[in-house]
């Protein structure tokens, strides 16, 4: 495993009580992206990365095998079951989940030491897991992606035609209900454009006054 094991430093006040890092401003707080599936989580925060590299990333810790091509604490951090569970119970995981019988969590050491350092922090996790950290540390600001429209996230998931109905049936199932908690989260970004929906998030994480009323003009999910 690569970074998670290690004995970071604990920084007070970072959620573990309510209270945010000393020193914390709007431009040095966690941010979370969540969205359903299909939205383009991924390629939004990618296109981040490569507009404000000095952000912190969280690398998620996750106990299944890596794929073919992934590095261990680069793509994710690589632990075994038992690990896994010191984690959890040693409070060191901001959230956590199980999917497919392998779970995944959010080391909290690595993210509290940016946010100490003055770097803006970002995770892009599942709405479960942005309901973890909102109790974790409630002072981290929540973003939901959007899709332009319900129809255009339909379009995108039943367009990959690499499962099957059933499966394609679940997502939407699933992606209905998250976009139902948007009103949980603090902004919400409508993805039309990567790149644009890419600026719209740094603009809030480095300090930009976004309302999500601008933000959600015209864009109806669904009726």
């Amino acid at each position: 495993m690569s970074g998670v094991g290690q004995d970071y430093p604990v920084i007070r006040g970072a959620g573990r009580d309510g209270e945010p890092v000393a020193g914390e401003t709007s431009r040095h707080r966690l941010t979370v992206v969540s969205g359903p599936s299909g939205v383009g989580k991924s390629s939004v925060v990618g296109e981040l990365r490569k507009l404000e590299p000095d952000i912190y990333f969280s690398v998620s810790v996750t106990t299944r095998k890596p794929r073919p091509g992934e590095v261990d604490g680069s793509h994710y951090h690589f632990v075994g079951h038992d690990e896994f569970e010191r984690l959890i119970e040693g409070g060191r995981l901001l959230e956590w989940a199980e999917f497919a019988g392998n779970r995944y969590g959010t080391p909290r050491e690595p993210v509290e030491r940016a946010l100490a350092e003055g770097r803006p922090a970002v995770l892009e996790i599942e709405l479960q897991g942005a309901r973890q950290v909102r109790a974790a540390m409630p002072e981290a600001r929540l973003v939901m992606l959007m899709p332009p429209s319900w129809e255009e996230l339909v379009g995108r998931l039943t367009g990959r035609g690499t499962e099957s109905e059933a499966a394609v049936a679940a997502r939407l199932a699933e992606a209905e209900r998250e976009l139902a908690a948007a009103g949980e989260f603090d902004e919400r970004v409508v993805n039309a454009d990567v790149r644009t929906a890419a600026e719209r998030l740094l603009d809030l994480i480095t300090g930009g006054d976004i309302s999500a009323t601008e933000l959600m003009d015209d864009t109806e999910h669904h009726e």
